[in-house]
């Protein structure tokens, strides 16, 4: 009589690795206030664990953190073949204040001074039928053009204007040449040209409208216009 075959010993189902994992940040730089998205992946792990703040998480996956200062993230993955780590690094940088924007209600004149635009910068006026500036014109240009060095963000338009008399055409090259001889001066002082534009108006802008010298003077100007 044969004997059966002896059954085959079963064999023991091999053991898991040990896990690996992988963590990332995107962005690895970011100002406070800011956000990272924090992504992984994990081999061999049944369970994953993300400091600081996060803590359990799916085995791979994503998720949002904004840390308030430079922080390491910390991964630990666990699995029957034992545990790993992984890190993230992101470093945060203190939030850069937005420039105020540079309007007539907010530009001051520097150290001392406070008000709108209109109260610290003044006109310049002219003698009749000139464009060259009058030493007090160039006083008042130079505070001027202290004021908005002092301002960096600032754009101005010069306004050129001229009294009543003469015709529109001569009186709008003479506003022009009375224009451009403050902005000369002002670029000369080392405001930046690209700040600094120029328009004449003539007669076309007057502050006074009687038939005196003193009426005319007042329409003889350059006036400067925060853009």
């Amino acid at each position: 009589m044969s004997s059966l075959p002896e059954a085959p010993e079963a064999t023991a189902p091999p053991k898991p690795g040990p896990p690996v994992c992988k963590l990332t940040a995107e962005p690895a730089a970011i100002e406070q206030g800011k956000s990272v998205t924090l992504s992984w992946t994990s081999d061999n792990a049944t369970d994953v664990n993300i400091d600081p703040g996060l803590g359990k998480q799916l085995t791979q996956g994503s998720a949002a953190a904004s840390p308030e200062a430079s922080t390491t993230y910390i991964l630990t993955a666990t699995g029957p073949g034992g545990s790993a780590t992984c890190t993230a690094r992101i470093t945060v940088s203190p939030a850069v204040p937005p420039s105020p924007s540079v309007s007539e209600e907010n530009i001051g004149g520097g150290a001392g001074a406070s008000g709108p635009w209109t109260s610290q910068i003044k006109d310049i006026l002219f003698d009749y039928d000139s464009a060259d500036l009058r030493p007090e014109a160039q006083q008042i240009l130079t505070a001027d053009g202290a004021l908005l060095k002092a301002h960096p963000g600032a754009a101005i338009n010069i306004e050129g204007n001229c009294d009543q008399r003469g015709s529109e055409e001569y009186n709008l090259g003479l506003g022009q040449r009375r224009a451009n001889a403050a902005w000369d001066f002002l670029v000369n002082l080392g405001l930046p040209a690209s700040s600094v534009s120029t328009i004449s108006y003539g007669k076309d802008r007057l502050l006074c409208t009687e038939n005196s010298e003193d009426c005319w003077q007042q329409n003889r100007r350059d006036h400067l216009a925060l853009k």
